[in-house]
């Protein structure tokens, strides 16, 4: 007995598809945008929690956060009150922290990759010779004693 499900026409590019996700290299890429979006949260946090205090004392204590522009509505002072009462800004601020965070993960993946490369790049230690067969060290002990007799 067939059930309706035998009877049911599957394209072959369904077949393809499964083939093209269960390749290696798209599970490593799956692997690595799961990873990147940790780093992502990482670098985001680095970049709100330390760099951009550090930053913002370094010109005088300005939160980068809260440097914004108002287009449309009333003055607010800060972003959150503006885009509470429904002011229309241009959050250059905010475009400024993404641009730093862009700025440390490019240079932590640079020395990532520098560092994976210097890794890569070390040529194994070659181990000495080995000792040559016991067969060869004889025959070469008697091609000497041949020469010196004559």
């Amino acid at each position: 007995m067939s059930s309706s499900i035998d009877k049911i026409h599957v394209p072959g590019w369904v077949a393809d598809f499964r083939a093209f996700i269960m390749r290696g290299n798209v599970i490593d890429l799956a692997v690595g945008v799961i990873i990147g979006a940790a780093f992502t949260e990482i670098v985001s946090s680095l970049v709100k929690n330390i760099f951009n205090p550090l930053i913002g004392i370094a010109i005088g204590g300005i939160d980068f956060s809260n440097m914004y522009v108002t287009l449309k509505g009333p003055a607010t002072q800060t972003l959150a009150e503006a885009q509470k009462v429904g002011a229309v800004t241009i959050n250059y601020g905010l475009f400024l922290n993404a641009v730093i965070q862009f700025l440390i993960a490019a240079f932590v993946v640079f020395w990532i990759v520098r560092l994976i490369s210097r890794l890569a790049m070390k040529k194994p230690v070659e181990a000495a010779p080995a000792a040559p067969p016991r067969e060869q060290v004889l025959l070469e002990e008697i091609r000497d004693i041949l020469a010196k007799k004559s």
